[in-house]
């Protein structure tokens, strides 16, 4: 009997239509299997030896290669009037990119970018450009900066982008810089656009003028804010209403989350950017998008060069094998750039190791690109604003990665979409998040009443009458006022040895920063009570510490197994910029107090391992271990060797193989007591365990 007649019996007509139109219209990029190049080209590259790339490419196992189409500089033929070509291109790169790229059985993605264009645009239509308060274009080395709001970005653009979708044969568009910029490349910040565009759409929205300047405080600047938000969303739903219409298996990817397929990110590094650095760049770019979104892939991109001055030397080959592996164990494909190309690069040191990684995920792809959680912990992503400070937040991720707890990123935008999603944690973690919207609070008010457990820091729920209120219900505590603690000689006393048991022979840790003034009520059992600040000089005249009882470090509300745990300071920014392991272990010690030890993963693996653990389908698992202690804080070194790691799986009852994915990297395992216990006796860089029941 044929396959087809044979379906038709077995399934209804309702099915077998999804069944078919499912597979009709998968998208190339849904196996979540990118190993993306991306050469960043510069104008003179506009006649490159497309043969010598894409040969490199296969030497590296790339199966997507990402160039320059159009935008600041056109690669291609263009008929277009302000569309600028690169000059004295001999070639249609472009097309033979493609033809060549997909010949070798690679994808390829077109880069665009439209916040700038060449001054001879600017010349002819300057209405489309970017302008200061005080009416001036930004003129950089020839390249003028645009504006979202104006005609070139709402219209032109996508007369750019049709031409290329017309003549060219895509799989992806990528745009990069999108949205509202306002800083240069040598990073000038020229401050709001005052184009006339933006003057007369910000009008035609708010019946407002423009704010002179960036200032969280005035609420016209506010508003612009949402502006901002609104006419860039607008923007991409042209941009998607355009692409689809061409062909839906078009891949559309951006910085941003709306209405694209790929969300790209970064893990860069910048001279100008302040210390510590951040040591867990890609797994946090990973999960706090692959957490959240589920019709959405992440492609967290690894920039070689040092930052945007020093484009042509790169990081250690060190910082690149973390950066790589760690997208990889948290649930990505790979992504790496460079600019120019290969041939006249003068740092070829990381190439042999982009390439091992690049191999290792190709003969082992069958295991990636479909993880599904276990973790009974979320830890919440503040919502980006401008200059959000996420260090409370980078500081929980942290003590969560070194504590080898397993858990989830879910980020505040996605919250009130989940509609009850959050039933599948015993514990989410609110790191320092002065407000929620009524239905993100709703969400979290329904997590609570399933009996799930809130862990939260800082000044979260402090602003407005809503958040107040949850505050008040769910934490028993009441809002007087915040303090900032600065130079002050403030503590918080560990009064509880049996709860604070790591702080036997330390009574105080340090207070610094934002504190709340709470008044716990009396279904909060209180902790830490605040030692009020003394002279601390000269040491003459250091004493005179005062014990409140009236403000607490920690307030506990306990219902049954439910809790919610509530410090009214920033253990998490203390200990991202300071390190102090007080601040990681009043924060751990709270957790494991509503948290079931029996369901959790339990390791000797010290802390400069970081650990992955995730299912494959129901009988399968995969265990990462990625040795991370060749970081010193600053500078990236060969990781130390480590011994005899075991890893125990409490709730995994029985095991019938551990399979290595490491070539010559022994594994073994024991199943017994109602438990499987993993064991790698050496561990020198990375370890990748498929565990089968």
């Amino acid at each position: 009997m044929p396959e087809s007649i044979l379906l038709l019996i077995v399934l209804p007509i309702r099915q077998l239509n999804l069944k078919l139109m499912e597979a009709k219209h998968m998208a190339w990029w849904s196996k979540n299997n990118l190993r993306l190049i991306q050469n960043n080209l510069r104008e003179v590259d506009a006649n490159l030896d497309v043969d010598a790339l894409i040969a490199q490419l296969q030497e590296l196992s790339a199966n997507v290669l990402m160039m320059n189409a159009g935008g600041i500089v056109a690669f291609y033929p263009t008929q277009l009037e302000y569309h600028y070509r690169a000059a004295n291109q001999k070639k249609d790169l472009l097309k033979e990119a493609i033809e060549k790229a997909h010949a070798s059985g690679m994808k390829f993605i077109a880069r665009f970018d439209f916040s700038k264009a060449h001054e001879s645009i600017f010349a002819k239509k300057p209405e489309w450009f970017y302008r200061t308060k005080d009416g001036m274009e930004v003129n950089y080395h020839g390249i003028v900066h645009s504006c979202i709001s104006s005609d070139y970005q709402q219209e032109y653009s996508l007369q750019i982008i049709d031409e290329v979708l017309t003549n060219y044969d895509v799989d992806g568009i990528f745009f990069n810089w999108f949205g509202y910029n306002t800083f240069d490349y040598s990073g000038n910040d020229h401050g709001i656009c005052h184009c006339n565009s933006c003057k007369t759409r910000f009008r035609a929205l708010y019946n407002l003028d423009l704010p002179e300047k960036a200032n969280m405080n005035d609420p016209v600047y506010r508003q612009h804010m949402n502006y901002q938000q609104v006419t860039a969303a607008k923007m991409l739903d042209r941009v998607y209403e355009l692409v689809k219409s061409k062909n839906r298996d078009i891949a559309i990817s951006t910085y941003s989350e709306h209405k694209v397929d790929i969300v790209r990110k970064e893990s860069n590094t910048d001279k100008e950017r302040p210390h510590p650095v951040w040591l867990y760049s890609a797994s946090e770019n990973v999960k706090s998008l692959e957490d959240s979104w589920d019709d959405k892939l992440v492609s967290n991109c690894c920039i070689n060069a040092v930052d945007l001055v020093h484009r042509f030397t790169a990081v250690s080959r060190h910082e690149i094998n973390l950066r790589l592996k760690e997208g990889l164990a948290s649930g990505s494909g790979l992504d790496f750039c460079i600019i120019g190309v290969f041939e006249d690069y003068p740092d070829r040191e990381n190439l042999p190791t982009v390439s091992k990684i690049f191999k290792y995920h190709k003969e082992h792809e069958q295991y990636y690109g479909n993880f599904q959680s276990v973790s009974e912990v979320a830890l919440i992503k503040p919502r980006k604003m401008w200059k959000t400070d996420l260090k409370e937040y980078y500081g929980l991720f942290k003590m969560l990665k070194e504590g080898h707890v397993l858990f989830d990123v879910i980020d505040q935008k996605t919250l009130a979409n989940r509609k009850g999603g959050l039933s599948v944690y015993k514990a989410v973690m609110i790191p320092d998040i002065p407000e929620f919207s009524s239905e993100e609070l709703q969400e979290l008010q329904n997590f609570c009443q399933l009996g799930g457990s809130l862990l939260s820091t800082g000044r979260s729920f402090t602003r407005g009458e809503d958040n107040q209120t949850f505050m008040q219900r769910n934490f028993d505590a009441t809002l007087e006022d915040i303090h900032d603690y600065h130079r002050e000689a403030a503590y918080l006393q560990t009064d509880n040895k049996q709860f604070f048991a790591s702080f036997a022979e330390r009574d105080w840790i340090l207070l610094d920063g934002s504190f709340s003034r709470v008044t716990f009520g009396s279904k909060a059992v209180r902790h830490l009570p605040l030692v009020n600040p003394s002279t601390f000089g000269p040491p003459e005249r250091a004493s005179g510490h005062s014990t409140s009882n009236e403000y607490f470090g920690l307030g506990i509300v306990s219902n049954g197994q439910q809790k919610a745990i509530y410090f009214p300071w920033q253990p998490g920014r203390l200990y991202y910029q300071f390190g102090y392991a007080d601040n990681k272990h009043i924060v751990l010690d709270s957790l494991e107090a509503v948290m079931d030890g029996n369901h959790q993963i339990k390791t000797n693996a010290p802390q400069n391992v970081e650990l992955f653990f995730n299912k494959l389908d129901e009988e399968t698992y995969i265990l990462h271990l990625l040795n991370v202690s060749g970081f010193n804080g600053v500078t990236y070194f060969e990781p130390i060797p480590v011994h005899n790691i075991q890893v125990r799986l409490p709730w995994l009852r029985a095991c019938s193989q551990a399979i290595s994915l490491i070539e010559n990297q022994d594994v073994s395992f024991t199943s017994e007591h109602g438990e499987t216990m993993i064991e790698l006796p050496l561990l020198t860089d990375f370890a990748a365990v498929v565990i089968k029941r």
